[in-house]
């Protein structure tokens, strides 16, 4: 039975995922430009706000109970190869659908058009090309220059070098590069557990159909999709690992922190160590100094950004209370850093437990606490945990992962601001700067206290 309503629901939340995109422009979904002979997107039919705003959150919700139900029970889900089919199909379907849920593929398209302009993405912005039958289409980002890495860059140019002043076919372009990523992690999930079938069927569970992962990751098109299988190839891969490491941090350079895990591994070896550091290194050095210095600015900018869903901008709130008017940026910098380095100790004595540490142990500490101490995330930002967490055995982890991803997706719903239904402001003024940071708060205190009691189970276990 809790079989039959994990596949009910999960199934139930794709669908409507894949109808959002069939509908077309819409408060989910910004239109697409482009000449008639090009991939057909959507119905176009211009559905109302509201409804299609409580479509996504019915798939949110379904989709967190029906993963949730999965994980529960797992012995009793279908063959892992059935899983593996289903999540690459679904993939490869919403690759010919228009993104939902944000307007970053947006973004991307312009700074691709940029590149191919000759013009340079991390100093020029959007509003300094108004009359570009690409640029033009930006939306909330049109005064910010790129904050993506050069890796990122070049296939936003690639895309952008297809599809010339056609932004429909741009975005479809890089639908594929994104849907190819996503089946390729899929895969290599699924050789790393190819040993064990309840691992299988776990994997599957947390990336390839997991309905919120595929709801940001496959729909959404965030090019976080990119870093991921990047980073997951390098934890997978015998040789090559630094440069695999390397091509992900030069996508997003945060997916570094999985870098900690190869090093952990590769401790007794110093010369092993020395290669994988010395070519991930030089990977990311040759990407970035192609790309210029300026590349570099929005990574130090970025890095002071705080977000409205997390518990930090309550922080900032109780400080310009008690204290008086800023922004206190360095403090809450500083406070991230101290907790991440908590959550991330406590998390590794608490998979001691489970044996000896290995790569993709050490990769997760740091990848979730990381999250759950950055000022700055987006619900699509959680894909990198989850999988991570598809290559561990970990179980106890699932239920704190399935809930914020589900709280963050419900508190950015939607993220793309324009085209708004009125009436709809408590969206932002309550759930997101109110209820999801409140709530996530509660989950990092969670979090931290089933690590220290784990950790300290495992250093006092019976020899």
């Amino acid at each position: 039975m809790g079989a039959r309503v994990a596949l009910g629901a999960g199934a139930a939340s794709i669908l409507v995922t894949i109808t959002i995109g069939l509908l077309g422009p819409s408060a989910m979904v910004p239109p697409l430009q482009g000449r008639p002979w090009q991939p057909p997107y959507s119905l176009d039919v211009m559905p109302d706000g509201r409804l299609v705003i409580g479509m996504a959150a019915a798939a949110i919700i379904l989709g967190a109970l029906g993963l949730a139900a999965g994980l529960r029970f797992i012995h009793r889900m279908p063959d892992a190869r059935l899983l593996l089919l289903a999540g690459c199909l679904v993939a490869v379907v919403l690759a010919f659908l228009p993104p939902s849920g944000s307007a970053d593929h947006l973004n991307y398209a312009a700074y691709g058009r940029m590149v191919t302009l000759g013009h340079n993405p991390y100093v020029t912005v959007p509003a300094d090309l108004p009359a570009d039958p690409v640029i033009r289409w930006v939306e909330e980002w049109r005064n910010t220059p790129s904050v993506y890495g050069p890796v990122a860059t070049a296939v936003q140019a690639l895309a952008s070098f297809i599809g010339g002043d056609s932004l429909r076919l741009t975005v479809f372009v890089m639908e594929l590069a994104n849907a190819a990523a996503f089946v390729v992690t899929a895969l290599l999930l699924h050789r790393f557990t190819r040993h064990d079938p309840v691992r299988r069927r776990r994997a599957a569970l947390l990336w390839t159909v997991n309905p919120l992962v595929v709801y940001h990751l496959a729909a959404g098109m965030h090019l976080d999709t990119l870093a991921i299988v990047f980073v997951v190839a390098a934890l997978v891969a015998g040789r090559g690992k630094g440069i695999l490491l390397g091509l992900g941090i030069a996508v997003k350079v945060t997916v570094g922190l999985v870098a900690l895990g190869p090093a952990w591994e590769l401790r007794r070896s110093p010369r092993k160590l020395a290669i994988v550091a010395g070519s991930a290194t030089l990977t990311v050095l040759v990407a970035y100094l192609l790309a210029g210095p300026d590349s570099l600015d929005q990574v130090r900018n970025a890095s002071q950004s705080l977000s409205l869903a997390t518990p930090w901008k309550l922080v900032q709130h109780a400080a310009q209370s008690l204290i008086g008017p800023g922004a206190y940026r360095v403090w809450i910098q500083l406070g991230s850093y101290a907790l991440l380095a908590t959550l991330a100790l406590l998390l590794v004595r608490a998979f001691r437990r489970e044996g000896e540490l290995d790569a993709p142990r050490v990769a997760l500490a740091f990848g979730v606490a990381w999250l759950f101490a950055t000022p700055y995330v987006l619900p699509w930002y959680d894909g990198l945990a989850f999988a991570l967490l598809a290559m561990v055995a970990c179980p106890a982890l699932d239920g704190f992962l399935v809930v914020r991803l589900a709280v963050l997706s419900l508190g950015y719903l939607p993220a793309r601001q324009m085209d708004q239904p009125d009436g709809l402001g408590w969206l932002v003024t309550v759930v997101r700067s109110q209820v999801v940071p409140w709530s996530l708060l509660a989950l990092t205190i969670g979090l931290a206290w089933w690590a220290w009691r784990a950790g300290a189970r495992a250093r006092t276990r019976p020899a």
